[in-house]
């Protein structure tokens, strides 16, 4: 009798082997939510190869929240393909931060679809549906697999009662997946009596995988091995995420035509995504530099799709401008793509030494979407033609102009930069912020250098807080640095803020690495000063004197002279020179024929009316006296162009020419992105001018830039 059910249960899932028809699948469907605002909908993105992805419907939401959901918000979202092949089911937590906050959370939404566009859902509240469960405060981020052991798709989430920790629970959906039919049951735990959440299970090689992140005692994702779907996990005592910072919603997926898996999970500290890939479940390697979207997903997962599936997503929810929008040929300044709908315009501002007798703006191409001409074009003449048509929507024929611009000066989100010409090497140097994180939580400083100004290299992470700094984790803002020539050679101080406090570390090259101290030079507000922050440094040397002063202060403006060490500030020499109630921030200090020129900015970052202001003096130690008209640098409504601050400046060695290195928001999306501009910012640099009598010429921020800058021999 037993060998009988045993047959019968293989026969079963044989059977169901067989009725699976064989997919060719050549692309990736990710779904995932975004948070923050109206974040908390289901959106969709898709890939050609796993590596690179980009959002369908302009990352708006594919499915409303408020129509599938109880409490109006979604998170969390799981997509699986159905053991016949060609039914999908997707679960989500039933959850509105938003509205309600973290809880309590009681529900989950069960989805299914025959096409991936039209969608039957059910909102299920566990408390209601099994009173065994009614003191349940937490049910969250549910994911399906089938048990071909009876038949049945199961889905597994993590719950808390009370205070207890979470621990993760499964039960068997109905045959419609509207419902559950089996009462939950607990499917595992952490030993260790810490909460267990994100599951995310994965069969390979007659075994499965759980994924889950761990709170508690110990933070991260392991990985619990088992014969059996529903019991039987043993623990792996390692943590397999790539990083220190805080991860969870694990999503695993195995790559077309491949035996790779990639392991993905949600940086969300840092506001970013971080991408792994393995062979054995075991070992994980780091390919962030594989990896490339558009958008900023939140726990989500991917699922291996058809030709044919993609084509029906790109034809419900992919517009002309996502097509556009893709242009992927290394030379474009991809986020400074300008895109007019209304004038069927598109702009590509390309990096320096472009071809544009023969270019190709390398649009990414979903089934179902094609466009013309697809080989290269001369964009010296003007615009070019393209003819864009998706699915059997009605062609749309857009003007493309591809123009050479050198602002941006780097490419990427960066701030406040300092610019250095190193006797050393010859060439020129940019330190900025490493921008583009939330609430301007970046941690690492970079480098970049350049014999002309125009075209720069990326030197790579100089400092990076986590890992060389001991006193001070985060908030990496607004480094200076000073090059001082010894007998020993050359010797770089790099002055940085870090947690609010500012540090100094030094290096034997420009490029670094530099080490630091071991202590903050600064930790605490200048004696009389009520309010602000211990950032923003400035070096100084004076000519004149030899001697060397360090400015910094948020809401004030100090200065103190350098030790000859350069590490230590000379006792009793601290003084306040705030010029007036309008200072912020980010002083700059330099001499030109007699004159101390002490630059600032004034207003918020995060406001467009950010600008630089002067003064000059007689003295490194002030007093500053204000021109009548101060401003050198302000924005430019007409050309988009918005938030220009914290400047620093730069003498071609040997000559009177000047040009100014200063921070915008990002150009064109920056004046539409209200806050988030202020971390969202990019650097550039004009030509900067002086009137007979030494005065400052107001300078007109351009996109074009400047031309390169040739050093006389």
């Amino acid at each position: 009798m037993k060998r009988i059910v045993l047959l019968g249960v293989f026969i079963g899932f044989y059977t169901t082997l067989l009725a699976q028809p064989k997919q060719n699948f050549s692309a990736y469907l990710f779904t995932y939510f975004t948070g923050g605002k109206g974040g908390e909908h289901i959106r969709f993105a898709l890939s050609n190869d796993g590596y690179h992805f980009r959002a369908l419907n302009k990352n708006q939401p594919v499915l409303d929240a408020a129509l599938i959901s109880a409490t109006g918000g979604v998170r969390d979202s799981h997509i699986l393909r159905g053991a016949d092949g060609k039914t999908f089911y997707m679960v989500a937590t039933d959850m509105n931060t938003e509205k309600y906050g973290w809880g309590p959370d009681y529900a989950m939404v069960l989805l299914k679809s025959t096409d991936l566009v039209h969608w039957a859902s059910t909102s299920i509240d566990i408390t209601k549906t099994f009173n065994k469960f009614a003191g349940v405060n937490r049910v969250w981020a549910p994911q399906t697999i089938y048990d071909p052991q009876v038949n049945k798709y199961m889905i597994y989430w993590s719950m808390r009662f009370g205070e207890e920790a979470d621990k993760i629970y499964y039960a068997y959906a109905n045959k419609d997946f509207t419902g559950l039919e089996t009462e939950p049951k607990q499917l595992f735990f952490k030993p260790d009596g810490g909460a267990c959440i994100d599951g995310d299970i994965v069969y390979k090689d007659k075994k499965y995988y759980l994924f889950f992140k761990t709170e508690g005692s110990g933070a991260g994702i392991k990985i619990a091995v088992s014969d059996k779907l529903t019991s039987g996990y043993v623990l792996r005592d390692k943590y397999v995420q790539q990083t220190k910072d805080p991860v969870e919603g694990a999503g695993t997926f195995k790559l077309n035509n491949s035996n790779s898996y990639i392991l993905m999970y949600d940086m969300y500290t840092q506001g970013k995504y971080q991408f792994t890939r393995t062979n054995d479940l075991e070992h994980f390697k780091l390919i962030d530099d594989e990896v490339s979207m558009n958008f900023h997903p939140r726990h989500g997962t991917i699922m291996p799709i058809t030709a044919r599936e993609a084509a029906l997503l790109t034809a419900r929810w992919e517009t002309t401008e996502d097509v556009l929008l893709s242009a992927g040929n290394k030379q474009i300044k991809t986020i400074n793509i300008v895109f007019n709908d209304a004038g069927h315009e598109l702009y590509l501002p390309v990096k320096p030494g472009t071809n544009l007798r023969s270019f190709d703006p390398q649009f990414t191409l979903f089934p179902g979407v094609h466009i013309s001409p697809a080989t290269p074009r001369d964009f010296t003449k003007g615009a070019v033609s393209y003819s864009v048509s998706i699915g059997n929507k009605k062609p749309q024929v857009i003007k493309v102009t591809v123009e050479e611009t050198h602002n941006p000066a780097l490419t990427g989100y960066y701030a406040d930069p300092e610019i250095l010409y190193a006797q050393k090497t010859g060439k020129f140097y940019i330190y900025p912020t490493s921008d583009g994180f939330d609430g301007w939580s970046g941690n690492y400083f970079k480098a970049f250098s350049s014999a002309d100004m125009v075209t720069w290299k990326d030197e790579g992470k100089i400092l990076d807080l986590p890992k060389d700094v001991s006193w001070a984790k985060k908030n990496a803002w607004a480094p200076c640095i000073i090059e001082q020539k010894t007998e020993n050679g050359f010797k770089y101080f790099y002055y940085f803020a870090a947690g609010q406090k500012i540090g100094v570390a030094t290096a034997s090259d420009p490029a670094g690495p530099f080490t630091d101290s071991g202590k903050p030079l600064l930790a605490q507000l200048p004696d009389g000063v009520k309010g602000g922050q211990q950032i923003d440094p400035d070096v100084f040397a004076d000519p004149q004197t030899g001697k060397n002063y360090l400015y910094w202060g948020n809401g004030y403006m100090a200065v103190a002279e350098l030790n000859a060490d350069m590490v230590s500030l000379v006792p009793g020499t601290t003084k306040i020179l705030t010029p007036y109630a309008h200072y912020n921030e980010g002083t700059y200090v330099f001499y030109r024929q007699g004159t101390y020129y002490f630059m600032w900015s004034e207003n918020d970052t995060r406001s467009p009316d950010y600008s630089v202001h002067y003064g000059t003096s007689k003295s490194p130690y002030g007093p500053i006296q204000i021109p009548e008209n101060n401003t050198v640098l302000t924005k430019d409504a007409a050309k988009g162009i918005y938030g220009t601050g914290h400047n620093s400046v730069i003498q071609v060695p040997g000559t009177d020419e000047w040009y100014i290195v200063y921070h915008r928001f990002n150009y064109p999306k920056g004046i539409t992105m209200g806050d988030a501009a202020g971390f969202n910012r990019e650097v550039c640099i004009d030509k900067m001018e002086f009137n007979s009598d030494g005065t400052i010429k107001p300078v007109i921020p351009t996109h074009s830039g400047i031309k390169p800058v040739h050093l006389k021999k």
